[in-house]
């Protein structure tokens, strides 16, 4: 069985589900939205974050670093080799400012992750919480892994979330439908040409699992991140809505208006930032787009959460 990495176990967390919950982020995902407020998340692989605005330039980095990856420009800051980084993380210790970071390297067990769930299991019983597995994506990291963790879980009788951008098997769906309790679904947008020039991918694959789900008695909440210029018009969202109807019926739905907070993480990465272009809807907007959710008969729509 293979450890998936984890960026993250947030505690507390109130946003990914209904109550107090332990948010459980794995490392890894095979979509490559525009706006992805978490990027560290996407590669399956240990990362180097730097921050170049903590970096003085001092050298110390250069020194430390067995394999030569590491200079200091004409800007007088360090900068990285990706060719030649084997993120060993030699020069994270040597830097007085502490502007390196190796996201990626946290693994843990099973066992280990439902005692971490375990200690906060009161707040779970009083605020009617539990556990959210998100990302990146937690539908592809190791089905057995996955199916092992649920299933414990579910047998301490905490409560399981699973936050899925739907790309992923569908024979993973299958096997941790059993224990999961709510499912926050992602719907980018309907039309396929669209959705492979700002997800990468085509849609196909994750409309599949949606109906799967729909179709087997699953507990769905459709979350909808609502970008401005790309999905946020009434054609968008009226696509969504039919598609909807037609195919998986009325659930909840949560209407993401999109932030741009996750924007200096590509700096970060030294990667570039598509969405620099993208718009913000403003509060006007996604009230209509609410509106426009409620007048075709959904009952249960949010912004935000």
């Amino acid at each position: 069985m293979k450890l998936p990495a984890v960026i993250n176990v947030q505690k507390f967390s109130v946003h990914d589900g209904h109550g107090i919950r332990t948010s459980i982020f794995f490392k890894g995902c095979l979509l490559s939205c525009w706006w992805c407020h978490n990027p560290e998340s996407q590669s399956f692989n240990r990362e180097l974050m730097f921050d170049p605005g903590k970096c003085t330039g001092c050298g110390l980095c250069v020194k430390a670093c067995p394999h030569d990856a590491v200079t200091v420009g004409e800007d007088g800051h360090a900068h990285t080799s990706k060719g030649t980084c084997v993120t060993c993380g030699a020069c994270l210790d040597w830097c007085p400012n502490e502007c390196r970071e190796i996201v990626g390297t946290q693994r843990y067990t099973v066992d280990e992750l439902v005692q971490k769930a375990l200690e906060d299991q009161q707040f779970y019983e009083r605020s009617g919480g539990g556990v959210t597995l998100s990302g990146g994506e937690c539908m592809v990291q190791d089905p057995d892994f996955m199916e092992e963790l649920c299933r414990k879980l579910h047998f301490e009788g905490i409560d399981i979330a699973i936050d899925t951008c739907g790309y992923a098997p569908l024979g993973t769906y299958r096997r941790l439908l059993p224990y999961v309790d709510t499912w926050l679904y992602d719907i980018k947008m309907i039309d396929e040409e669209k959705h492979i020039k700002y997800i990468g991918r085509s849609n196909d694959v994750i409309l599949r699992n949606l109906e799967f789900l729909a179709h087997n008695g699953a507990s769905l909440n459709i979350r909808i991140p609502t970008i401005g210029t790309v999905n946020d018009d009434d054609e968008s969202m009226l696509a969504v809505i039919e598609y909807l109807k037609s195919h998986v019926g009325m659930p909840p739905v949560n209407l993401l208006p999109y932030h741009t907070t996750g924007s200096s993480k590509y700096t970060r990465l030294g990667r570039l930032y598509l969405a620099r272009d993208l718009q913000v809807p403003s509060e006007e907007r996604m009230e209509h787009l609410k509106d426009l959710f409620l007048q075709h008969g959904f009952d249960n729509v949010q912004i935000g959460g």
